[in-house]
């Protein structure tokens, strides 16, 4: 089976790294390419790597009005960019947003892949989790179904690649000279994170997340997303690592490992790697949740759910190994 699939927002990191994906995809057809900065290119201009077959493909500007016939479409656009043109995309076009304005909107699948397939699979609208919510959620998702840890006493420290936080446009800050060798708290008490997390939070556990504190900030690398995140519970270190364990048995691309999780082990993979250290004694649990924020966080997740969607092998076209080193 192939699938006509098109890519809105390819100029940006996401986009572009899922057309990565997508160009090896045994089931997608991308036939359709649409962005701002790099409309009236060919993808070989704005991507020179790109597979001969795709080379002459040219980046048409944004319109839903001109769409071609597709059978799936992929939006990444930035938040608040993405709600009015999308309502114009026929029922008949699957749609993946992995932008944000859609996460808990009526009418759409909030697609956190490894944890719900089932509300995911044979849908027509899918919300792409933020990338932040990725990786804590993934790590928090078995000790809250478990009642390990108390919901609304969660503190989340985590970090991102500075490409977690898009192209940027002419904004100084992503520059090299302000990010190299610089450590970035941002979005802080009112990050566009916060209401999905606690949302999920409170989903998974049937408890109120209002004691939820997220801090996320900006790292010197290119890529790759850890967070931490401070619990209260009883468990034992060994209890957490077994819930986690028997949750995600199965399941594809979580890893629950003994030692912490590093970004490095999941760069250029759809993989999440997660641990637990925890000290009863203290009421004390230590999540960690590691992702390639483009990969899981982004457009790796993306693809994930299209296939869930389309009925394919949900590790179709996303199985491939991290890059190392």
């Amino acid at each position: 089976m192939t699938l006509r699939v098109g890519i809105v927002g390819i100029s940006g990191f996401g986009g572009g790294e899922a057309l990565r994906l997508i160009a090896g995809h045994p089931s997608f057809d991308l036939v359709y390419a649409a962005g701002e900065s790099s409309a009236g290119l060919r993808l070989v201009d704005r991507f020179p790597g790109v597979p001969a077959r795709l080379a002459d493909l040219v980046i048409e500007p944004w319109d839903p009005a001109s769409l071609p016939a597709l059978d799936v479409l992929f939006a990444s656009l930035p938040t608040g960019r993405s709600a009015e043109a999308l309502a114009r995309v026929p029922a008949s076009v699957k749609i993946v947003d992995i932008g944000g304005d859609h996460r808990y909107a009526e009418g759409w699948a909030y697609g956190l892949a490894d944890i719900w397939p089932d509300r995911i699979a044979g849908r027509s609208r899918v919300a792409n989790p933020g990338c932040f919510p990725a990786a804590t959620l993934t790590a928090l998702a078995p000790l809250l179904s478990a009642g390990l840890i108390e919901p609304g006493h969660i503190v989340i420290d985590a970090k991102t690649g500075i490409s977690g936080a898009g192209r940027g446009g002419g904004d100084s800050r992503f520059g090299y000279a302000e990010s190299n060798e610089n450590l970035v708290p941002y979005g802080l008490l009112q990050h566009v994170h916060m209401p999905e997390i606690a949302t999920t939070i409170a989903q998974l556990s049937g408890g109120s997340a209002a004691g939820l504190v997220f801090t996320p900030h900006l790292v010197p690398m290119t890529r790759g997303l850890l967070a931490t995140i401070v619990c209260r519970g009883r468990a034992t270190t060994a209890e957490c690592l077994d819930a986690a364990r028997r949750f995600y048995a199965g399941r594809a691309f979580v890893r629950v490992t003994d030692a912490p999780p590093q970004t490095k082990w999941a760069t250029g993979s759809n993989l999440a790697f997660v641990s637990y250290a925890a000290d009863p004694e203290r009421d004390l649990v230590i999540a960690m949740g590691a992702i390639d924020n483009l990969g899981k966080g982004a457009a790796g997740q993306a693809v994930q759910n299209a296939n869930l969607i389309c009925g394919l092998p949900e590790s179709t076209g996303v199985d491939g190994a991290p890059v190392w080193p």
